[in-house]
């Protein structure tokens, strides 16, 4: 039998609760029935619940995102359809990287270790140039160094992976340079 866990309170301000049930109504309501094609449109909106997008950054209608005012997108940077943006602590998604469709980045987990199981929290970063393939996880506190391209269904739980690499698998691993093409 096992000792009952003792209830937890929230870690998050109540501040960041009322932030979240205004932005929860502002995504259903003008984000997510948005055309695909209305960047510009979604961009104001997640500016004005403090995302701090390069007006170039795209994000489409059906990702998900937590908390818009913990997302830095650099120019030309990509969050795809029906992905996840777990964004409890800050996520930083480089110039032209791309989150493909069904990824996930999640910057929060529970400890385990403690019978409360409290939230814990850690960053994100993806450097320029990165590539997330459909279906990709990011854990939380991961770093993506530059050029990176994850394969589809990968995890990624740590930061060790070689910058301008294909790396593919559970957990991601190194699979080779990638084979970058001159321009004409």
């Amino acid at each position: 039998m096992h000792p009952a866990t003792p209830q937890q309170t929230s870690p998050h301000t109540l501040s960041n609760r009322l932030a979240r049930v205004a932005w929860s109504f502002a995504y259903t309501l003008f984000v997510r029935p948005s055309p695909r094609f209305l960047h510009r449109y979604r961009n104001i909106v997640y500016r004005l619940f403090g995302a701090k997008l390069h007006p170039t950054a795209r994000i489409y209608p059906s990702a998900r995102v937590w908390a818009p005012w913990n997302l830095t997108m650099g120019e030309h940077a990509c969050v795809g359809d029906l992905t996840d943006i777990y964004a409890v602590a800050p996520i930083v998604i480089g110039p032209r990287s791309t989150v493909s469709h069904y990824s996930f980045l999640c910057a929060a987990s529970h400890d385990f270790e403690d019978p409360t199981q409290p939230l814990t929290t850690a960053p994100i970063t993806l450097g320029a140039n990165v590539w997330l393939a459909a279906d990709v996880f990011v854990a939380p506190g991961v770093t993506i160094p530059d050029g990176v391209v994850i394969g589809a269904r990968s995890s990624v739980f740590s930061s060790d992976l070689p910058a301008w690499h294909l790396c593919a698998g559970s957990p991601a691993k190194p699979i080779r340079p990638r084979m970058l093409q001159e321009s004409a």
